[in-house]
């Protein structure tokens, strides 16, 4: 084992003692990606690659966040660690998801927002989801679905089938939830009136809609506490 051997495998004792002391408090952006790269890059430095990917995407969202292409664009990543960092983001995800099953989503808004801007916020082209809950407010088991994924601008939906696959699924209620990939988080008139049309369809069955997201990777716009809904 060489000299370089030797630094960069007790530079990775050091991070992982350092995580398991303290968890990820104290580390900078590009030690937790540094941290995560270890797990995929076994054999050598990532201290220059993970300096790196901050620098092209500006904080660890930002690289998670980053399609797959531009992340093998970075000097030093290889070919599978951009997919191990896409698999880590979408267990993230789901560890969101999951723990919204078991929580009253009217009393626990902030969560749900943050699992949408993680599953869609970043994404170049709209895509329109929703979410299935309960009577009481709690999300089905598997209970998110895209329904439609669209342009960079626009996906088109249609009432009857958010009803009737809210009805398949034994929903009590709804959360609609889509993403503006241009971060413009105002809804459009065209927002406004899909919003209206499913909220009247939905009466006519009794289930309610609970509110509808707008999202970015920043930011989440909710029809409900803007008095929209």
């Amino acid at each position: 084992m060489t000299e370089d051997d030797l630094h960069y495998h007790g530079h990775r004792r050091r991070l992982r003692e350092k995580f398991l002391k303290n968890g990820l408090s104290g580390f900078a952006d590009y030690e937790v990606v540094e941290l995560l790269l270890t797990l995929a890059i076994p054999r050598s430095d990532v201290k220059q690659p993970a300096k790196a990917l901050i620098a092209r995407f500006g904080n660890l969202r930002g690289v998670l966040d980053a399609p797959l292409e531009e992340l093998r664009c970075v000097n030093g990543i290889g070919k599978v660690a951009p997919v191990a960092l896409q698999i880590i983001k979408a267990a993230a995800t789901l560890y969101l998801q999951q723990c919204a099953e078991d929580r009253d989503l009217l009393a626990d808004h902030t969560r749900l927002c943050e699992f949408w801007r993680m599953r869609i916020g970043a994404l170049q082209n709209e895509v329109f989801e929703v979410a299935y809950l309960d009577s009481s407010y709690r999300l089905l088991r598997n209970g998110v679905e895209t329904l439609e994924e669209g342009t960079i601008d626009r996906a088109a939906v249609y009432p009857r089938r958010v009803i009737e696959a809210a009805l398949k699924r034994g929903a009590a209620a709804v959360v609609l939830a889509h993403n503006h990939p241009n971060a413009n988080l105002t809804p459009t008139e065209q927002d406004k009136a899909l919003t209206r049309a499913i909220v009247l369809a939905a009466d006519t069955v009794h289930l309610k809609v609970v509110d509808h997201l707008i999202v970015s990777a920043q930011d989440t716009f909710s029809f409900r506490k803007s008095g929209l809904l």
